[in-house]
């Protein structure tokens, strides 16, 4: 049995003392919840930041918070918005090309679609190698949005 620290009545167990309302003993504190990413690698985390790009990278960097992974995983949602500037922008200069040379009657704009497999290969190429950089446990920045993306996490 137990019995109240100020009063000495019976509290059985309970939180706070039936008679005279006192707290019984220290309640433990509720433990912090364990991050998702918990039981990964740092270096396996920041390789997974850039696996299906920006959408694993904003998971890692909002859940993780590891300076490491948020930042791999910041520079995965910035090479990706990147990608897709560039494959707009060649896309209105393919257009233009294209349309200036059929105005004036040469009919070779169909050739800037060369370029396609060459920004592809560009695209993959940096991927592969930002994974293999993250795996290494390299923090490899790239050259303009790298600067930026370490000042936006602050790692």
């Amino acid at each position: 049995m137990a019995f109240c620290g100020s009063c000495g009545a019976d509290v059985a167990g309970a939180a706070f003392c039936p008679k005279c309302g006192a707290a019984q003993g220290a309640v433990a504190p509720a433990a912090p919840a364990a991050p998702a990413t918990e039981g990964i690698e740092e270096n396996v985390a920041g390789l997974l930041c850039y696996v299906f790009g920006w959408i694993t990278g904003l998971i890692f960097l909002l859940i993780d918070k590891r300076p490491f992974v948020r930042f791999h995983g910041a520079q995965s949602i910035a090479f990706n918005i990147c990608f897709v500037i560039i494959w707009i922008a060649y896309l209105i200069f393919s257009f233009v090309i294209t349309a200036l040379l059929v105005a004036i009657h040469l009919p070779i704009g169909f050739l800037s679609f060369l370029l396609v497999p060459v920004i592809w290969i560009a695209f993959i190429g940096t991927w592969i190698f930002l994974m293999y950089k993250a795996y290494s446990h390299e923090k490899f920045k790239l050259p303009i949005i790298g600067d930026m993306v370490e000042k936006m996490v602050g790692a």
